[in-house]
């Protein structure tokens, strides 16, 4: 029971760590300042959360689904809207904050672009600081210019230092035939683990869980494969 609560082991090397804390510290850094340029410091300031949240995705954990593009992108833009138009609605209170950053969650699922730190974004814009609060639906603006510069940032960054960002759709392996005599081995969170050892990068998936769904996919396939043998002897 109590070994459910440990952490689990981190499959890659310091290296990567200063990548990933450098990219991070150079993205929020030149995000920020660029707002601060357009919409003043105090505005910048106040969406320097949802951002560091972001750029902690977008560099320490790039390959995982909730970094890609179109993941910060929506989520900034659904979070933003939802925002103004629960204060519109509602006002600037604490339970329409929460009641934004909900509906917010909602519309990311529906438009698969779920991105964690939007939820915390929303909430920073119903609660948001005078300066913010004057702009009015102008406040889009500077979320979206966050949203893009940490992206920019990210994509420039990542390949620049030999992380393959966004990430593309997986090939399909070579399906090689067994001989009689070779062994059909199983794949073990072990197997797993040390695969993940060797791509040395940071995968938001832990081995035990990549384990149960090669196994759940096997069973899957294997039903196929009798269903289609079945099917070829009617």
């Amino acid at each position: 029971m109590l070994a459910r609560w440990l952490p689990a082991t981190i499959n890659t090397r310091p290296a990567e760590w200063s990548r990933a804390a450098i990219g991070m510290a150079l993205g929020t850094l030149l995000t920020v300042w660029l707002c601060a340029q357009v919409f003043g410091l105090e505005v910048a300031m106040h969406l320097l959360g949802p951002l560091g949240a972001s750029a902690v995705l977008l560099f320490a954990v790039s390959s995982g689904a909730l970094a890609q593009p179109w993941s910060i992108v929506g989520s900034y833009l659904c979070a933003s809207v939802v925002a103004l138009l629960v204060v519109r609605v509602l006002g600037r209170t604490l339970g329409s904050a929460c009641l934004a950053a909900g509906l917010a969650v909602i519309l990311m699922c529906w438009l698969r672009c779920l991105h964690p730190p939007s939820g915390g974004l929303a909430m920073t814009l119903v609660l948001a600081d005078p300066a913010t609060i004057a702009l009015g639906w102008q406040e889009v603006g500077p979320v979206m210019l966050g949203a893009g510069t940490l992206l920019l940032s990210a994509l420039a960054y990542n390949n620049l230092t030999r992380t393959r960002y966004p990430k593309g759709p997986s090939e399909a392996p070579l399906m090689v035939p067994l001989r009689p005599q070779e062994v059909d081995a199983k794949i073990t969170a072990v197997d797993l683990e040390q695969a993940l050892a060797q791509m040395e990068q940071f995968f938001d998936v832990t081995p035990s869980e990549l384990e149960e769904l090669i196994h759940i996919a096997e069973d899957h396939a294997r039903r196929r494969s009798i269903g289609q043998v079945l099917a070829s002897r009617v």
